[in-house]
């Protein structure tokens, strides 16, 4: 089976720069997999994609070294479980509150005894090899996403999940549970105290920090700090940036 180079990549205690898809459209896809991130995940929650437009998308990255992950539009296993079998080498969940709400999701990756994940790896097994099944378990990464103030409180039971590899930080969703949930305006200190407690969380079990940033700058504080897994912006997000920035340059010439 073809390796997951983001493990080995993290093994050696470097930090992985993943890109981020919400276009629905293969060549967007080919173009980021082609501008050197380590990986690029389809994001079916907050994307625009259809489980056809994610395969295609998943053909396009395949043709390059990075690679292929995907965002589950919500914690259900018949998803995730296609998503996978389409090619994915890792799932990011959203909204994991509970261990329990963990071990579904986990399980859902896996393949018996770990897990139940039903077989039939349909492209993966071309994307990935004939022997897919024998060490899919090994190679697929689990990232559950932490995104609100119960999730934080669960946190020892949700990293005590067999199989899970790592946590990844939805740092909006996060931020608008604590100030719901603790009823501030300014939520920063809390928003910060949450983030260490998942980093102090994940080094004590040798898990992955991940997290997603809307800047350079925040990604590099976050990459100081100790995260090991950094999605930066997204494909529709750089596109609007730039756009608008050589327009408002062609028109001061003009």
């Amino acid at each position: 089976m073809r390796k997951n180079k983001l493990k080995e990549i993290l093994k050696s205690q470097k930090p992985v720069a993943c890109g981020w898809l919400h276009i629905p459209n293969s060549w967007t896809a080919e173009v980021m997999a082609n501008a050197g991130w380590d990986c690029v995940t389809v994001d079916m929650q907050h994307g625009l994609h259809s489980i056809e437009t994610a395969i295609q998308m998943m053909q396009a990255i395949s043709t390059t070294e990075t690679v292929p992950l995907a965002r589950s539009n919500w914690n259900s296993p018949g998803e995730i479980m296609k998503l996978l079998d389409g090619g994915a080498y890792g799932i990011i969940c959203p909204m994991i509150n509970t261990k329990e709400e963990c071990e579904s999701f986990v399980g859902a990756c896996k393949y018996p005894p770990l897990g139940y994940r039903s077989f039939g790896p349909t492209r993966a097994r071309v994307y990935a090899g004939m022997n897919y099944g024998d060490y899919a378990n090994d190679e697929i990464l689990t990232l559950a996403m932490v995104e609100t103030q119960q999730a934080i409180e669960n946190i020892s039971g949700i990293c005590s999940v067999k199989g899970l590899n790592g946590i990844f930080i939805g740092s909006g969703d996060l931020k608008l549970s604590i100030k719901a949930t603790n009823n501030v305006v300014d939520a920063t200190k809390l928003f910060n105290q949450a983030v260490e407690t998942v980093l102090r969380e994940c080094q004590q079990r040798n898990l992955v920090a991940g997290v997603w940033c809307a800047t350079v700058e925040d990604a590099k504080k976050m990459i100081e700090r100790g995260f090991k897994f950094i999605a930066l912006k997204s494909d529709s997000m750089m596109l609007t940036q730039y756009a608008k920035e050589q327009a408002l340059a062609i028109k001061k010439g003009l």
